[in-house]
């Protein structure tokens, strides 16, 4: 194998990108200290299951634009809508026809939602979500999982997280957290906040973690004490099921916000909802006191909205989150069966499943430790995946691909196996990478 040891268009990129843009990149998760010093600092395209970073070297994808590209990188039925749809212009003063036609074919996808809401980002959504929960119900308060990673970058979250630096307690104390694995804690915020809790908002699963029940035992919690129920499915849909987790365990929310996916990588957002609930964003009920939903110049910009309608096509005609969740599978089977074989299942703890496998480092105190983390993630880049600990299956990835990745995860837990003897500190090269939400940087 040929290690990838060339970065030096990716160091220049990184001395100059820190002025441009705060932070390097335009979500956290893509910047420069979630990786290991040797990585791509930019991608300079994307074909398939592979992206080329600005020093040509070629890379088998994992997260897949942090899994917003279920179907490949330039997907061609999806480019192909693309330019007819630029063709014809891609913002106007009234609504384009699009409009109608993209929300006629999400809504065929989720029963019991009958109204839908376009915008180009996953907070705005979950952030609308919470003030027509608000709105509907009267109440101030919201509720979600303190233990799931992210929900928007609005105040009502992140005052919630270590990154609050800049929301006013104000706006934070008006967010309860409880966790997802224990749903007594849930109860227990209604039983201290009778009557003041407006919704509780909650991703329907985590790589199989949470059991089949989870959901409608929030939802009936939610019916109980009089609060709506939000389901964010921005990372299970268009993975766990078609269009996601409400459909597989026959949950119809009042709300549920999608986004990664369901268009391939463009900025294409939706919230879905009950029409009682959604209609107070509207502008039918005469002498009604007016809700200001999401109001967005681009969400009915043209070119996203025809490649959701690409490819949700793509995902009915070609059987999609079949082969997804088959590649998924093998991939599980196999990444369990090498770590196994090389004696390491103590210390790299690989959470199996079909739409989202996942991989755990720890040292040799069996503890969670970023430095193995960030070392496993230095050897795979190396030996050409660009890997952040997860893989998630695209209708791109074949059993080759998924081959290709345990040949450089053998090579990396050969290393894997000196450092937890020696430490990782002989082995890294440059800082940790560190976690997204921290207290100090």
């Amino acid at each position: 194998m040929n290690f990838i040891t060339q970065f030096q268009k990716s160091n220049e990129y990184r001395k100059v990108i820190h002025d441009l843009i705060p932070g390097g990149a335009h979500t956290y998760s893509k910047g420069d200290d979630q990786f290991p010093e040797q990585a791509p600092a930019a991608i300079l395209r994307g074909k398939g299951a592979y992206v080329w970073d600005l020093d040509e070297n070629k890379y088998l994808d994992c997260s897949m634009g942090l899994t917003s590209v279920s179907l490949g990188h330039a997907y061609e039925p999806v480019n192909e809508a693309v330019r007819r749809a630029l063709e014809d212009g891609v913002n106007f003063q009234r609504p384009s026809v699009l409009e109608r036609q993209t929300a006629e074919a999400f809504l065929s996808l989720t029963p019991g939602h009958d109204m839908i809401k376009f915008a180009k980002n996953g907070s705005t959504v979950t952030t609308a979500a919470v003030k027509l929960a608000r709105a509907k119900t009267n109440r101030k308060l919201v509720a979600f999982p303190g233990d799931h990673p992210f929900y928007s970058y609005d105040d009502w979250f992140i005052g919630k997280t270590a990154c609050n630096r800049g929301v006013p307690e104000e706006f934070s104390d008006l967010s309860l957290t409880f966790k997802s694995t224990d749903l007594e804690t849930l109860k227990e915020l209604f039983v201290k906040y009778p009557n003041q809790i407006s919704c509780v908002i909650s991703e329907p699963e985590k790589s199989n973690i949470h059991a089949p029940t989870y959901l409608k035992e929030i939802q009936e919690i939610c019916a109980k004490n009089g609060a709506l129920f939000i389901v964010d499915e921005m990372i299970t849909g268009f993975k766990t099921d078609f269009p996601g987790s409400i459909k597989k365990y026959g949950v119809v929310p009042d709300m549920a916000t999608w986004g990664k996916g369901i268009a391939n990588g463009f900025s294409f957002c939706a919230l879905t909802g009950k029409k009682e609930v959604m209609e107070l964003g509207g502008i039918r009920k005469k002498g009604d006191e007016k809700v200001f939903l999401i109001s967005s110049t681009h969400g009915g910009e043209t070119i996203s909205l025809a490649a959701a309608i690409a490819t949700i096509h793509e995902f009915k005609t070609k059987n999609v989150l079949q082969h997804n969740h088959q590649i998924g599978n093998y991939f599980s089977e196999a990444a369990k069966a090498l770590i196994q074989k090389n004696g390491l299942a103590d210390y790299v703890q690989f959470v199996p499943s079909e739409w989202f496998p996942m991989f755990i480092f720890k040292n040799k105190e069996n503890t969670v430790c970023p430095g193995m983390r960030t070392l496993a993630l230095q050897e795979m880049i190396k030996r050409g995946v660009l890997f952040q600990g997860v893989f998630v299956p695209c209708f791109s990835h074949e059993k080759a691909e998924a081959d290709s990745f345990m040949e450089a995860l053998g090579g990396t837990l050969e290393v894997y196996q000196k450092a937890l003897e020696g430490g990782y500190q002989k082995f890294l090269v440059g800082d940790v990478a560190k976690p997204v939400f921290r207290k100090i940087l």
